[in-house]
């Protein structure tokens, strides 16, 4: 019969992953570390399960550390020192970005295979994060909004247009990674983020299922295709613990570096004017279009020009022929009229 732990009640399931976070260890990690399977670790951290026995007392007493470690700000086996809680929105976005940047450009570069733009996601989903911190900071778990829209921007079928990116980058140097980076890219990317998820990240199932916005069954069916398409391609990672540390190696083996979190987001305030003023001008711009029409727009019904046709019926002017002999004796006789003055008075106008 298994014994339960009274000793002191352990937080509730998603502190116990908090938990684990903070010291900066992986569910895979912390079974080895317990000597106990992945499946159990997942099991009390979702809460489906309580810690009993030798390796529950072990698990209560790696939380009871954890908790004890936070506040005194000593670092605890395996995980940094615990730094004090930020005071300013600044401050929480910096210690977010620390804690989850790093590792997000990792598994992004093993969603897209290329190191400048696994970093740029990142950078991009900080930025993205930076400018609706107030909704992200309220978030359940900021660190998997923020994974989120990495992922997003890491798998977008756009950046196949870029003229960077039609060039290959270099391989990594190691035929095996080669090689599990070559499986890894020929999944579809669904599949593909499924399998980083839950072998990479260690989310358990339903997790994987709502971050990759599906069911649970066609997360589970994603999954056993995924490993069955990289065992066939590489045979010796058809066991799913050796598929997990060799994610972790292919990852961490690559120079992949993030930038300053001052940086980011002094890069997002640049894109947030950037697009303010360019929003600003468009506005601009259609106002001034509008008034200009209204100006010039008739104020009136004008009638169009009807076009033009020929008049019909008019004769064709024709030249002056010889006079005749009547019209040679009007003419001599209207001359000498008026050589004589006897003619009939002509009217003239007379100056006042």
């Amino acid at each position: 019969m298994t014994t339960q732990i009274p000793a002191s009640p352990l937080p509730p399931p998603k502190e116990r992953r908090h938990l684990r976070r903070s010291r900066s260890l992986t569910q895979a990690q912390l079974a080895r570390r317990l000597g106990v399977a992945r499946a159990t670790v997942r099991a009390w951290e979702s809460g489906r399960k309580e810690p009993a026995g030798a390796e529950g007392r072990a698990y209560a007493e790696f939380l009871t550390r954890s908790t004890d470690d936070r506040p005194s700000g000593q670092p605890g086996p395996g995980g940094p020192a615990a730094r004090p809680e930020p005071s300013t929105p600044a401050e929480a976005f910096d210690a977010l970005y620390a804690f989850c940047a790093p590792a997000l450009v990792r598994q992004a570069y093993l969603l897209c295979g290329r190191r400048e733009l696994a970093r740029e996601a990142v950078e991009r989903a900080f930025q993205l994060a930076w400018q609706r911190w107030p909704e992200v900071a309220r978030d359940r778990d900021p660190a998997g909004w923020v994974r989120g829209v990495a992922y997003d921007c890491a798998l977008s079928p756009w950046h196949r247009f870029r003229p960077c990116h039609r060039h290959p980058e270099p391989p990594p140097a190691d035929p095996a990674d080669r090689g599990l980076l070559s499986a890894l890219l020929k999944l579809p990317p669904s599949y593909r983020r499924t399998l980083v998820l839950y072998d990479g990240v260690g989310l358990d199932l339903p997790e994987t299922a709502a971050e990759t916005e599906a069911s649970t069954p066609a997360a589970a069916n994603r999954l056993t295709h995924a490993r069955e398409a990289v065992a066939a391609h590489v045979p010796d990672l058809a066991d799913t613990a050796l598929l997990h540390r060799r994610l972790t190696e292919l990852a961490s083996r690559e120079r992949l570096r993030a930038s300053r979190p001052p940086t980011v987001r002094t890069l997002g305030e640049r894109r947030n004017v950037f697009w303010t003023r360019a929003a600003i001008a468009f506005t601009v711009t259609i106002i001034g279009a509008t008034t200009l029409t209204l100006r010039t727009a008739p104020t009136h019904y004008e009638p169009p020009i009807a076009p033009a046709q020929a008049v019909q019926g008019v004769p064709h002017a024709v030249p002056m022929g010889p006079l005749s002999r009547d019209e040679l004796a009007l003419r001599t006789k209207l001359r000498q009229d008026a050589a004589s003055g006897s003619g009939p008075e002509r009217i003239e106008p007379t100056p006042r």
